[in-house]
Order: C-alpha cells, then sequence, then structure tokens
C-alpha cells in the first residue's frame, strides 16, 4: 500500500484535456498540490495533455510507475488492470462507476476486475470512488487545493460527502494525514485501511463514514487489535430502513443491524459519533492530548460559559467535583476582587486578565490528583485588543503585551504535557491568523467554537482513556 500512498510516479489511464472530466481532474490536481514525481498521462488520441507528453498506453512510457488511476469506462477496467499488472504497477485507484452498485452486470464486471487484480499482485482502491489524499506522500486525487497536513486520517465510503467534510475540516484548521475514498471496496477494505493506518507514523486517530461492510467479522477483528494502538472514531450511516435500501446503490454495501454494530462498538473500544462533523471533533481532540485516567475535570470560564459547559460535560458523564478549601484561596488570590469564590467551574467575571494568569490557574488544576482534564477559554490574545497586529513571536525585542501573551501562552500550551492531563480550549468568535491559537496548536490543545464541542471532545479522551485502560 506504499505504492497507493506513497507513489514516487503516477499515470493516469483514460487522462483528458477537457475541463471538468475525471481524467482531466485526475492531473490537473496532482500538478497543482505539488505532487513532486513525474505524471504520465495514458491517451491514445493524444499527444500532450496540460503540458505533460501524453502516452498510447502504459506499456509506452520509458519510466517505473507506481501508481495507476484509472478513469475509463466500466467495461475496459479488467483489461486496463492486466496492461497495469504487466508494466509492475503495484498500486491503482478506480475512479470509474457502473459496478456493483448499478446490478448484476456491474457485479460481474466488478468481481472479473478484482479476480484479475488478485492474480497480479495489485491493490484497489475503489472502484466507484473519488480518489485519496496522503500527505506524506504530497498526492491529492480528490482536493482541487491540499488540506492541512496533520495526523487524523479520514476513511469515507462516501466520495462526495466524504471530500464535502473532509473539506469543511480543513476550512476549520483540522489536518489531515490520509483520506481514502474506498467506494466499493472490491479489493482493499475499511479492514485493510485499518491495518495499514495502525503503523502509519503520521496519523494519530483515524475517523470513519461508514455504510456497511463487505466482511464485517474481519473489520472488528481488525478494529480491535488498531484500537490499542490508536483512537477510532465512527460515523455509521445505513441506520433506518430506507437508509439500507439508500446504502446498496450507493456504494454496494449490506447496511446490517445498527443494534448488533453499537453493541460490538462497545465491546471492542470504537468511539461512535451521530453527527458527521463530530468525527473531526473528535478526532482532533484525540490526534494531539494525552488520554485522562478518570472523567474528572475542571472549567475555567466566565459567567454563562461555565454554566453551560457544566451541563454539557454532564450531559455526557462528566463530573465537576468541588475544589477543594487550599486550592479555592489559591485560585481566589489569582482572580480579580470582583469574582465569586472558585469553586468549579471557576468564573473570571468577564474581567481582564492576561495569558500567564489563566495558565497559573490550569496549572493550579492539573496539579490536582482529583482532576482529570480541564476546559478553558483560549488565553487571552494581543490579537483581541489589536487585530493589525502583525507578531513575530520569535523576535528578540517586542511590546510588553505580546511578550506576556506570548510567553504566558508557550506556558499554557506546555501543561499537557508537563502533566499528563488534556487540555481543551474554547472560543466563540475566530481571530484571523491568531498567535494564541497557533501556540496552543504546537502543543496539541485543540480550540472549539461552543462548550458543547468541547464537552464532546473530553468525552471523546474520557472514553478512549477508558479503552486504553481495559
Amino acid at each position: 500500500m506504499g505504492a497507493i500512498f506513497n507513489p514516487r510516479s503516477i499515470a493516469v489511464i483514460g487522462a483528458s484535456d477537457v475541463p471538468g472530466k475525471w481524467g482531466h481532474r485526475m492531473i490537473d490536481r496532482p500538478m497543482k498540490t505539488g505532487f513532486p514525481g513525474p505524471i504520465y498521462p495514458i491517451n491514445p488520441n493524444k499527444k500532450e495533455i496540460l503540458g505533460l507528453t501524453a502516452y498510447p498506453h502504459v506499456a509506452a512510457v520509458p519510466g517505473d510507475i507506481d501508481l495507476a488511476v484509472i478513469t475509463t469506462p466500466t467495461d475496459t477496467v479488467p483489461g486496463v488492470l492486466k496492461e497495469c499488472i504487466a508494466k509492475g504497477i503495484k498500486g491503482a485507484v478506480v475512479i470509474s462507476a457502473g459496478f456493483a452498485e448499478t446490478g448484476e452486470r456491474g457485479s460481474q464486471l466488478q468481481e472479473e476486475a478484482a479476480a484479475v487484480a488478485r492474480a497480479g499482485g495489485i491493490r484497489l482502491v475503489g472502484p466507484n470512488c473519488m480518489g485519496i489524499f496522503s500527505a506524506g506522500g504530497r498526492l491529492s486525487l480528490c482536493f482541487p487545493e491540499a488540506p492541512k497536513s496533520g495526523s487524523i486520517a479520514f476513511i469515507s465510503q462516501s466520495g462526495t460527502f466524504g471530500v464535502s467534510i473532509a473539506q469543511v475540516a480543513a476550512d476549520q484548521g483540522y489536518g489531515l494525514s490520509k483520506f481514502v475514498s474506498i467506494g466499493n471496496q472490491a479489493d482493499l477494505t475499511v479492514a485493510d485501511y485499518l491495518e495499514y493506518l495502525a503503523d502509519d507514523p503520521d496519523t494519530n486517530v483515524i475517523a470513519l463514514y461508514v455504510e456497511g461492510f463487505k466482511d464485517g467479522q474481519r473489520f472488528f477483528d481488525v478494529a480491535r487489535r488498531v484500537v490499542k494502538k490508536k483512537p477510532i472514531v465512527v460515523y455509521k450511516a445505513g441506520r433506518s430502513e430506507a437508509a439500507e435500501r439508500a446504502a446498496m446503490s450507493h456504494t454496494a454495501s449490506v447496511a446490517g443491524s445498527a443494534v448488533v454494530f453499537d453493541s460490538i462498538c462497545r465491546q471492542i473500544g470504537l468511539l461512535q459519533v451521530h453527527e458527521s462533523f463530530h468525527l473531526f471533533e473528535m478526532a482532533q481532540a484525540l490526534a494531539g492530548l494525552p488520554v485522562p485516567k478518570g472523567n474528572r475535570v475542571a472549567i475555567l470560564g466566565s459567567g454563562g460559559q461555565g454554566v453551560v459547559g457544566t451541563d454539557a460535560c454532564a450531559a455526557l458523564g462528566i463530573e465537576l467535583p468541588p475544589l477543594d478549601p487550599q486550592t479555592s484561596a489559591t485560585i481566589n488570590a489569582l482572580l480579580p476582587p470582583h469574582a465569586p469564590p472558585a469553586r468549579n467551574p471557576v468564573d473570571f467575571a468577564g474581567a481582564t486578565r492576561t495569558a500567564m494568569q489563566e495558565a497559573e490557574i490550569i496549572e493550579q488544576f492539573l496539579k490536582l490528583e482529583y482532576i482529570d482534564g480541564v476546559i478553558s477559554n483560549v488565553p487571552v490574545s494581543p490579537q483581541l485588543f489589536e487585530k493589525n497586529l502583525n507578531i513575530d513571536r520569535h523576535a528578540k525585542e517586542m511590546p510588553e503585551r505580546v511578550r506576556v501573551a506570548v510567553t504566558g501562552g508557550e506556558r499554557y500550551a506546555a501543561l499537557p504535557k508537563k502533566y499528563g492531563k488534556p487540555v481543551i480550549c474554547l472560543r466563540f468568535a475566530n481571530l484571523e491568523h491568531d498567535i494564541m491559537e497557533e501556540i496552543l496548536g504546537e502543543g496539541g490543545i485543540p480550540v472549539y467554537s461552543s462548550p458543547e464541542q468541547c464537552a464532546r471532545a473530553m468525552y471523546a479522551l474520557v472514553q478512549y482513556g477508558k479503552v486504553r485502560r481495559s
């Protein structure tokens, strides 16, 4: 599978010079997103496509080819695969649709293609898919603009839906290591991708959108092993009777019983979500934070933020223990005079404070044996007051306000690693190019836009902590 995710060269079979066609996209996207190796357009009727020399068939390509991207008509795919095998190609992404999702004739063609691949030792992504993304391989077949590099691998059984969610996630700052639109799973299945990603050094957490399985038993056997190494977050669609029919016509998958699926997920430790974008909210926290030892958290915020956050945590079974008198007194000394006594949550009462003061309070929480994690607001950034301020945090000289913010932010960001406990941050309104979010990101601290998101992220960490301990 290294030939698929880290190819040194690719051939696009069915290449086209007509914008909008898949054969055009599969050349244009890798070129525009920085694929470093040679791209070979294959089209017997063209001499050049997008400035690249075109070849009539893969045998005519002078160099080696690691990955074939196939966009030709359905009934040609088995023959194309035979040509790829003769050339020594080890991986293929079959974009072409019209296979098992369309009925009996399509199923026969899909099985024929899979049999050819198995006999010739070539691994297939798809068919009926929208391609892959690999940050490490600098390869994007599915995104016109490469998303931010990160440590979340996203496997999606839906192409359009998966790409759309991944693009929204990228726009909101979530980083991907891999994305796979798996399509009909004629050869490579969800279980195969899980096995590969379990040992992928670029991936810390695996997010799945699945509708059904080709081999449910193997999926759960593999997932049981993988979850011991890395968390797996699952959004399972096809839960209603109508959705089961849609899944069959979409990617030729049997959705199966939602009750059985839920039960097995609980048994082996898969983390389930029931809304699509919750995948990334949970995955982002799991990607960079330590796993807590329990479900007891402290909240630092102002007014209603703490109240709403407490409700959101309680709804998910997360406890907020009251602070002991000594800790309460210590934190009271760090709060403004008009603030209410420190309990849990702790209220800053809307007062102006510095990032260093916030870091000091968070550290007081994390020292406590009975606190397993913290939810807080983003430390105060100088850009909150001076939005056009161009900050170089590594400059030898900087304004005092900037220096205090940077120093406090860096202390804050180092706390999860120092204490082995997670810290999650809330900000209702985004600041563009905020230096504080950049600093927090270096410490693996995610930033969310609602108390409910923060609670879900902490819940994911708590649940995976239980999985690891068991």
